[in-house]
């Protein structure tokens, strides 16, 4: 029996004690201290639950974060891990982007491609004693109340600090669809079909083996040209073939039509295997110099062949996050290129734009920078806010930015609401009151245990609303009955699903 089965069972046991054998007692301490009203009067008044995405990347390739080094026991690899996971948990942070693929190699146990070196110190290496980490974080960040997000590179095939390559590697097994750049990397070509077939299925077999709440894709579709020492990406052969057959594309509109095919692909394979779970991209911070007005710099349009306005445009992605690793003002202003690609957000997507939380330049302060990055976000985005962090390293390295962070991230967030994705019907929790002294136990259950990612729990002391955000798992809580001088006279209860909306309120008045 699964454990969220398990479980439901259990509680069905715990409460049946309690309307039977304990009825009396039970229901006698419920007439005395509460009713049941009607959820309409009262839940227009509850207030708004805290919202706000707030991700951290945690990086693998080259040992960036974790682990720190590819000859780790397990047992130090898991530890790195829970002292990550419980700092951005204590940090009030909601969501965890793990680098699970960094270059077709896995941190995670897969039919198609090999072990990471990262991990093991060699591709293809099982982890021994063996242990499963992707299965690891999802478990431990979900027990935290935190999201996990894949983060995966889709077509880098060999990183230059990724060991020799060997037998094992994707470089030999798919020889025909890798090329090796000047820098000692190796990169699938983007065109290839039996490329764009490979990623498609990585990402299927993630879907199909792991309870994880997001897919993410950074901004490596094809290289930067410093990749390839200045030199054009060498797609000879796809490029060849594609003009054989007719073609009519300049080469450069054929290689942005070619990954704008496969975004949709994946985002359109996503939402039919699993519509719960987001599909998210953090591409290059701007898209082409000029846009908006003043805006200089690379262009990922000419130089990554990356259309990514073109997908926020068409919402291909649950969640967009440019890569805006500047500071405010200057020719590439983090608060104008904001409020650009907000104007560019034509399907009402989330726009969630990476910060550069580690290697901010030009700036004295960076805590603060990050803060008033923070602050611009939240008057822009308003109802949909949110940022992602570059990387966990701010904050492992870094007191002053963590102090900084804890500072704007006070009180607990809830991941905004996606409310193009389909979603289950929900129906009320059920709330059981019991005296416990000063104090009122609040136990609870619903039938749709299942589709529960997080309970919100509201007391009401006199006028002033309470509310408190708990994990899955949490079925009851003891609470005092009064609170800076005043009774508790009304408890609420929600719970939030995957897509990250709330059910109704089950609400208990105080008598």
């Amino acid at each position: 029996m699964k454990a969220k089965n398990l479980y439901i069972v259990l509680l069905s046991c715990v409460f049946s004690t309690w309307n039977g054998q304990g009825k009396a007692s039970f229901d006698s301490s419920i007439n005395e201290r509460s009713q049941a009203v009607n959820s309409t009067e009262i839940e227009a008044t509850l207030p708004e639950i805290n919202r706000e995405f707030r991700g951290v990347w945690i990086s693998t390739v080259a040992n960036i974060n974790w682990p720190s080094k590819n000859n780790l026991s397990v047992a130090q690899q898991k530890e790195e891990a829970i002292k990550m996971l419980d700092l951005v948990q204590n940090a009030n942070f909601n969501v965890v982007i793990l680098q699970a693929r960094p270059s077709a190699d896995a941190l995670y146990k897969s039919s198609l491609e090999p072990w990471s070196y990262f991990l093991t110190g060699e591709t293809g290496k099982v982890p021994f004693p063996f242990y499963d980490p992707l299965e690891f974080w999802i478990s431990e960040a979900h027990k935290r109340g935190l999201e996990l997000h894949v983060w995966m590179n889709p077509f880098r095939a060999s990183h230059s600090t990724g060991g020799p390559v060997t037998a094992q590697s994707m470089v030999k097994k798919m020889p025909n669809q890798v090329v090796r750049l000047k820098n000692g990397m190796y990169w699938f070509d983007p065109a290839d079909i039996e490329t764009q077939n490979h990623v498609s299925k990585v990402v299927k077999e993630i879907l199909k083996n792991y309870d994880v709440d997001g897919i993410h894709f950074d901004d490596y579709f094809y290289p930067y040209k410093e990749y390839n020492g200045g030199a054009d990406f060498p797609d000879y052969k796809s490029w060849s073939a594609y003009q054989k057959s007719g073609g009519q594309l300049s080469r450069p509109d054929w290689r942005r039509d070619q990954v704008n095919r496969f975004v949709k692909r994946i985002y359109t394979e996503i939402k039919t295997d699993k519509n719960n779970v987001k599909f998210g991209i953090s591409p290059f911070g701007i898209w082409k110099p000029g846009f908006p007005e003043g805006i200089t710099g690379s262009s990922q349009y000419d130089e990554l062949f990356a259309d990514a306005k073109l997908w926020l445009n068409e919402g291909w992605v649950d969640y967009f996050a440019p890569q805006l690793y500047w500071k405010i003002g200057g020719l590439q202003d983090f608060e104008a290129l904001l409020k650009w690609w907000q104007q560019e957000n034509k399907k009402n997507r989330h726009l969630f734009p990476g910060l550069n939380t580690v290697g901010l330049k030009n700036v004295l302060d960076k805590p603060k920078e990050i803060i008033n990055q923070i602050l611009i976000d939240r008057k822009i985005e308003e109802k949909d806010k949110g940022v992602i962090h570059w990387s966990i390293a701010g904050i492992t390295k870094s007191n002053a930015m963590l102090e900084a962070l804890k500072s704007v991230y006070r009180e607990k967030a809830i991941v905004p609401a996606s409310p193009w994705l389909k979603s289950e019907i929900q129906t009320k929790p059920s709330i059981y009151l019991l005296t416990d002294g000063d104090r009122l136990k609040i136990n609870w259950m619903t039938k749709k245990q299942q589709i529960v990612k997080q309970w919100v729990l509201f007391l009401k002391y006199g006028n002033e609303w309470k509310q408190e955000i708990l994990i899955p798992e949490t079925s009851n809580r003891l609470v005092d009955v009064k609170w800076n001088g005043n009774k508790l006279n009304t408890v609420a209860l929600k719970y939030i699903d995957p897509q990250g909306n709330e059910s109704p309120a089950e609400i208990r008045k105080m008598n």
